[in-house]
């Protein structure tokens, strides 16, 4: 736990709700999944993994200047 406000930057956030934000820290297995969906990241991990949309089924590129572009998923996907 804990963050950093250099990491702080608009292609390293993302909204998710509370229940999931507790989970992702409580449960192993959410916390897997939410790496796999690039909603998790390690301190050391760089920003260029897509970001996997739920509710529109959707792969994302996010870029530092707030906007997102389509993408593929990560290759280690399918």
């Amino acid at each position: 736990m804990g963050s950093s406000k250099l990491l702080d930057r608009l292609d390293n956030l993302i909204l998710v709700c509370a229940k999931y934000n507790f989970d992702m820290e409580a449960d192993a297995s959410v916390a897997s999944e939410a790496r796999d969906y690039g909603h998790k990241l390690a301190s050391w991990e760089d920003f260029s993994s897509p970001v996997f949309d739920a509710p529109h089924l959707t792969w994302y590129k996010l870029s530092e200047d707030g906007s997102k572009v389509e993408t593929e998923p990560p290759s280690y996907l399918i």
